[in-house]
């Protein structure tokens, strides 16, 4: 694990990293502008993962999405709407405006445990069925026991499928790789598999599933930014970064966008590069847009 992270000249200054997220803690009330709240809107991955979802309650969700160039006609529309892979074809019917994705966690999500054909096969379905984003999770049964080679064969292995599929259908689509980093723990192990998915070909790195303990947290967000960071200088590509887990408030959304433009710069502070993962934030932004409560969604 450790030589992935002299390939890249990867190390923790915790002493830095502490005093930057101190300082964006303590300066977050001066930094909830209309305009950034705006853009964190534009930035979410409007989520709906409950056991009792239907056709029905996804419907509803993306209708409400379609409704608001009619409600709230000076707001940005969220990233995308994200449901699990069986709900795929519903969202892309649903919604009204391509600009809105259509995202789908698979790969056995939240916990990657099954065979890789099954993992495979429900990302190849999927794309099928109208994804244009797939956030799958690292395979940690691999990745804990510190075989990096077969958890970055899984990804390599769905971004082929992946991307095989999307040809077909005359398209790109997006691959986040979510790294569950309340599991990993240390800052080594997140930024190995930070370094590993982005190798392995992740168009993002994304902190959790929300379904652990622990979920995003700033130490983890800042760890991830450091290695995106030095992965664009070791490479030239530009990987996206996602916080998602318990991402509730305007508050904490403003966070990690701070985090990652005082980490990464101005030029992340995108949709192509930033996501939100979120199932409750859309209403939390709403209302401090607004200085007033907003139950929209």
């Amino acid at each position: 694990m450790n030589d992935i992270l002299i390939k890249y000249g990867y190390s923790t200054d915790e002493e830095v990293m502490g005093r930057t997220l101190a300082n964006i803690a303590s300066n977050l009330d001066g930094l909830m502008i209309p305009e950034v709240l705006k853009t964190c809107f534009s930035l979410m991955d409007l989520t709906t993962l409950r056991p009792n979802d239907t056709p029905a309650s996804v419907r509803k969700l993306v209708e409400k999405v379609n409704g608001l160039r009619t409600e709230f006609p000076d707001y940005p529309l969220p990233a995308s709407i994200c449901v699990y892979p069986n709900f795929a074809s519903v969202v892309a019917q649903a919604k009204k405006d391509d600009e809105l994705h259509v995202t789908t966690v698979s790969g056995c999500f939240p916990s990657s445990q099954s065979y890789l054909e099954v993992k495979v096969r429900e990302c190849e379905l999927a794309v099928e069925n109208g994804a244009d984003e797939i956030d799958i999770v690292l395979a940690l049964n691999s990745f804990l026991e510190g075989d990096l080679e077969t958890a970055g064969a899984e990804i390599k292995a769905m971004r082929e499928a992946i991307d095989a599929q999307a040809a077909k259908a005359g398209k790109q689509v997006v691959l986040k790789v979510i790294l569950e980093t309340g599991l990993l723990v240390s800052p080594e192990k997140i930024a190995a598999a930070s370094f590993l998915a982005m190798e392995s070909g992740a168009d993002f790195i994304k902190t959790s599933t929300g379904k652990v303990d622990v979920n995003a947290t700033p130490t983890a967000a800042y760890v991830m930014c450091e290695c995106i960071r030095k992965f664009y200088q070791a490479t030239g590509r530009k990987v996206g970064f996602k916080a998602a887990g318990g991402v509730s408030s305007a508050k904490d959304a403003v966070c990690y966008y701070y985090i990652v433009q005082t980490v990464l710069g101005k030029e992340w502070l995108n949709k192509d590069l930033f996501r939100l993962g979120v199932s409750r934030l859309g209403n939390s932004l709403m209302s401090a847009i607004e200085q007033n409560t907003v139950s929209y969604f």
